[in-house]
């Protein structure tokens, strides 16, 4: 669990000026591109699950593990990979929370026609069960839809603490939504898909073509919810750019935005978040407290891994310190 203090807004962060951390490696499965890591820190290391494949971008999940938070080395084998129907064309994107002994991964299963928002669960990080999808039927593209007929779900970020005994989720590629569960494995849309969401769209902004959730939600040294997002805007020649932003949620009414950043936290800067697989995109999908620093781990174009930190109480964060 992390444990350092949470302000809204987090940051500054620096991203690491020896950006990737991570790039693909060798002839195999991780040849293609290495990004989009879920992480959390485990005895005194940072563990990071990244997604990774080849050039048949049928994705996996890698393990690696880090004493410094920024130099990695990799487990040789995925630790997750295809074996249903559901994700027998990509494990993707993973977000992962610890709750008592038990790692609660959530990732994308895709069959090349619809992606489904799946969890999984293990004791130890390697050996994973998975749980299959958990909202089969729900379009979180909803109300502009995501132009094909059929279910979509991505991206779910499981909040550690529960709320008045209850676990809470936010989710949903598209729009964001929340769900609820009272064991962490069964998970209940606190809205259906014919109603408003949490989150949408918003024209004119940073995030005026989707909204997706970021990593695992942090409760802040007040109290109050504190949910990462990765945002877009479609550019006139249909390609995309990906930046992220911060939402603030009371507890007690998790479905109402408190307070929002008006301007994205971390944008694509560098080359390796300009050019890619898909370019021009930052996607944070981890954020762990670290050795007196939070470090957020982000995809850069769909491509490579980098790393930002920002260490309270700097102006600027420092990562060679």
């Amino acid at each position: 669990m992390n444990t350092g203090p949470v302000r809204f807004p987090l940051g500054p962060f620096t991203p690491y000026e020896g950006n990737p951390i991570l790039t693909p490696q060798g002839d195999g499965w991780e040849s293609g591109s290495v990004y989009n890591p879920a992480a959390v820190v485990v005895d005194g290391r940072v563990a990071l699950l990244y997604r990774a494949h080849s050039d048949d971008i049928v994705s996996r999940v890698g393990l690696a593990w880090s004493d410094d938070g920024i130099t990695f080395h990799r487990e040789p084998d995925p630790v997750l990979s295809p074996s249903e129907d559901y994700d027998r064309y990509g494990v993707e994107d993973p977000r992962v929370t610890r709750v008592g002994d038990t790692y609660y991964l959530t990732y994308s299963g895709w069959d090349r026609r619809t992606a489904l928002l799946c969890l999984a669960t293990s004791p130890d990080l390697r050996t994973w069960t998975k749980h299959g999808p958990m909202f089969p039927d729900f379009d979180t593209f909803q109300p502009g839809g995501h132009g094909e007929p059929g279910p979509w779900s991505k991206a779910g970020g499981i909040l550690a603490q529960p709320v008045d005994g209850t676990y809470l989720m936010y989710f949903g590629e598209g729009s964001i939504w929340a769900a609820t569960s009272p064991d962490l494995l069964h998970w209940t849309p606190v809205t259906r898909d014919d109603e408003p969401p949490i989150m949408a769209p918003r024209p004119g902004t940073f995030s005026d073509f989707l909204v997706e959730v970021g990593p695992p939600p942090l409760v802040t040294d007040d109290g109050l919810i504190l949910l990462v997002h990765n945002a877009a805007t479609k550019n006139p020649d249909g390609s995309v750019r990906y930046t992220a932003g911060q939402l603030l949620f009371d507890p007690q009414r998790p479905t109402e935005i408190l307070a929002e950043l008006t301007r994205p936290w971390i944008e694509p800067t560098t080359y390796e978040d300009l050019n890619g697989l898909v370019s021009n995109v930052t996607f944070v999908e981890a954020l762990v407290w670290f050795q007196g620093r939070w470090l957020a781990y982000y995809g850069q174009s769909d491509s490579t891994l980098g790393v930002a930190a920002f260490r309270p109480g700097d102006r600027f964060s420092d990562l060679q310190a």
